[in-house]
């Protein structure tokens, strides 16, 4: 029995698609070897192509990949291409690769995969593009493209990154419970990273990262189930995401109270709705439950702007930044009190001199305090350091009305 090669090949890519992550941290965890593991893998995916094309499908392709990867590794090792195992090791992966288990009778060891990848030993853009790759299974080109880096560098980074796990011992391992918050906080960070990044762009580099941030998210809440903050991060990115469709009209972005609500994903938005309530009802609060109730309050007609500001303050304690600082200082001014708000942001004039939503911000202050030559440097400025078109369209509207 033969299979059309599209057909084949269509299986391959599903399988590598919904199982590549899962079937790697399988390797990886018995190889120890972050480079043999994708090595194995992608030489076993090439052998699928023309061995399913003369038999056929296998009843579990994913058993199949896993075994013939586990083979291929296996072959490395024996004529000395990888060195520094034992023989006991070797007998140990030998009899594993000979048995019929399937993928589904090994641990699921996706979450340690995820730990690792996200080391804090890594600096943010490795554990990002690593993340990507592994788990996500993205090409390094889809990742070059998505950090606007060249694929050679974006090679050598991915490269680095796993060198230095093996270098530094990096446990392949979910840490234990005194290292939980602060490891966590790396993994979700990085989720974070990878939706933003999406959400800005767009699938324009032939991946939609944003897509790709959910299921991380959704993937480690259903690997940790029960966490307040896993679910307050998934939370988060479904309420944003769901306004995607209204974010832009006729080339402008619209601030969430201003777009067309008929065009939210009602779905996500119910889901993010509930598991934000349930995170809540936990009572372990944490920066990424904060972030999805102000996502929740920019959703509510009118915002609730109060409560906004409230949650911005309640953030800070958490993640003391100048970012954040200014968010609250928009909802105070949005609240009512313009003043007070411009007053906040000239204490972080000069940590944000080189941030372009801070002088948007202070543009917009200083139009509704009536000190329009002010208001029209602060635009210009503002447009001047813009790069999404949509944005610059938005700032010059917001401008031309100082002009009128």
């Amino acid at each position: 029995m033969t299979a059309a090669p599209i057909a084949i090949a269509q299986a391959i890519d599903t399988v590598m698609r919904n199982d590549r992550g899962r079937l790697l941290a399988a390797l990886i965890a018995r190889l120890r070897d972050f480079q043999l593991a994708e090595e194995a893998l992608q030489e076993a995916a090439i052998s699928a192509m023309s061995h399913w094309g003369r038999t056929g499908l296998p009843a579990s392709p994913q058993g199949w990949l896993l075994r013939v990867a586990m083979r291929k590794a296996i072959d490395r090792f024996r004529t000395g291409k990888r060195e520094g195992r034992k023989v006991a090791d070797l007998t140990l992966l030998a009899e594993e690769e000979a048995s019929e288990m399937e993928v589904a009778d090994y641990p699921d060891d996706r979450l340690r995969l995820v730990f690792t990848c996200c080391h804090p030993a890594l600096d943010a853009k490795s554990r990002v593009a690593l993340t990507l790759r592994t788990i996500g299974g993205l090409s390094t080109p889809q990742i070059a493209a998505a950090f606007l880096d060249q694929d050679t560098t974006m090679g050598q980074r991915l490269t680095r990154a796993k060198a230095k796990i093996a270098a530094a011992g990096i446990p392949f391992a979910v840490p234990g419970p005194e290292e939980w918050p602060a490891r966590l906080g790396s993994v979700l960070a990085v989720i974070y990273l990878i939706f933003n990044a999406g959400y800005s762009a767009g699938p324009q580099v032939g991946h939609d990262l944003a897509a790709e941030a959910v299921y991380l998210a959704r993937m480690v809440n259903a690997l940790r189930p029960g966490d307040a903050e896993v679910e307050g991060a998934l939370a988060l990115l479904l309420l944003t995401q769901a306004r995607h469709a209204a974010r832009i009209r006729d080339g402008v972005t619209v601030p969430p109270e201003m777009q067309d609500r008929s065009l939210w994903d009602d779905q996500a938005v119910a889901e993010g709705l509930l598991l934000i309530d349930t995170a809540m009802a936990r009572r372990a609060p944490g920066p990424y439950q904060i972030k999805a109730a102000i996502a929740a309050c920019h959703m509510q007609c009118p915002p609730d702007w109060a409560q906004i500001a409230a949650l911005y303050a309640g953030l800070a304690r958490y993640e003391q930044s100048p970012v954040i600082a200014l968010n609250h200082a928009v909802a105070v001014a949005e609240a009512g009190d313009i003043a007070k708000a411009y007053g906040l942001t000239q204490k972080m004039a000069e940590d944000l001199a080189d941030y372009q939503p801070f002088h948007a911000v202070q543009a917009d202050l200083l139009a509704r305090l009536q000190r329009r030559d002010e208001s029209l440097a602060a635009y210009a400025r503002a447009i001047d350091m813009t790069e999404v078109e949509s944005d610059i369209r938005f700032l010059q509207q917001r401008r031309a009305k100082l002009l009128i």
